[in-house]
């Protein structure tokens, strides 16, 4: 694959998860989380039921290539999800947003341990540079004041503290395997059966708590904007995202690619600016610059030496 086209894959992936991420607020004051989850992966699943089949051309698949998908879909979907919720509910939106910074350094590291990957020193410097734009953003975020004058952060002082710190980066890790295995799989399976099948594992494993929590909720009262922001939430998280970010995976070693993270704080906090009429500042307008000259270190191409 082109290396550019592999690089527009990766980047449009992340940015479409930082703008379903920004729009998907409304969505969770209209449906609990896990109904939410459930509906995704449901409308995503019926929007890829022609994408299940393999083609033709395609091996069959190992019992390795199955584990790694379950692999992909439990770490990646459903365990992500359940330590991002649980651990930003016992720590703060500042601890996740500093904590989640880290990814693209634990995709670097996973890859090199389980993949074997180089990482050039200039890689590395991008990585570095995604890590401080990521922090700087959630640092400078001016909505963060006020939601502690709200009362909307959790009590810093509780036990419980430590416990969701530790969720975080559970979830951190989560993500980066995902990154890992994704590249895995894209030596044995295409995108499209990748994003069909880890969104069936998805739906298999959020399944029981979803028909829990759709018990009893009044989805007459749901208003019809609300059903069109799901629609497009859904075919984003589990169908466009997905298959973007595999289709680029093809081309691009997964150390590389995990630097690309930092366009979803970066397209949220447009979405945020632009559609939802937040403020940006001047610390924030310095951390899209850092993150952004991550994404040009790594991408741009090396001189040869002769």
């Amino acid at each position: 694959m082109n290396r550019i086209v592999a690089y527009a894959c990766l980047a449009l992936s992340m940015s479409l998860v930082g703008s379903y991420v920004a729009l998907s607020k409304p969505l969770v004051a209209v449906f609990p989380v896990f109904l939410l989850a459930w509906l995704r992966f449901g409308i995503g699943g019926a929007a890829m039921l022609h994408w299940l089949k393999k083609p033709a051309g395609e091996a069959p698949m190992t019992r390795q290539t199955r584990q790694l998908v379950f692999l992909e879909s439990f770490l990646g979907n459903f365990l992500f999800s359940i330590c991002m919720l649980f651990g930003v509910s016992l720590s703060s939106a500042v601890a996740a947003g500093v904590i989640m910074a880290a990814i693209p350094a634990a995709v670097a590291v996973l890859s090199r341990l389980f993949l074997g990957e180089r990482i050039r020193p200039r890689v590395a410097l991008a990585i570095a540079c995604a890590v401080f734009g990521i922090m700087l953003v959630s640092l400078s975020k001016t909505e963060l004041s006020a939601q502690a004058q709200k009362g909307l952060e959790p009590d810093l002082t509780s036990s419980r503290v430590w416990l969701g710190n530790l969720l975080l980066v559970g979830a951190v890790l989560c993500e980066a395997a995902y990154a890992v295995i994704g590249k895995k799989l894209t030596g044995a399976l295409g995108p499209k059966r990748i994003t069909a099948l880890i969104n069936l594992w998805g739906f298999a494993l959020v399944t029981p708590l979803g028909l829990w929590m759709a018990w009893g909720f009044d989805f007459a009262a749901v208003a019809p904007g609300s059903w069109l922001l799901l629609l497009f939430y859904a075919l984003a998280a589990s169908v466009w995202t997905v298959w973007l970010w595999m289709t680029g995976l093809k081309g691009v070693p997964a150390s590389q690619a995990g630097v690309f993270t930092v366009m979803l704080p970066v397209s949220a906090a447009l979405v945020g600016v632009g559609v939802l009429g937040e403020s940006v500042g001047a610390a924030q307008l310095a951390a899209f610059a850092l993150a952004l000259a991550g994404v040009a270190l790594a991408t741009l191409p090396e001189k040869t030496r002769p």
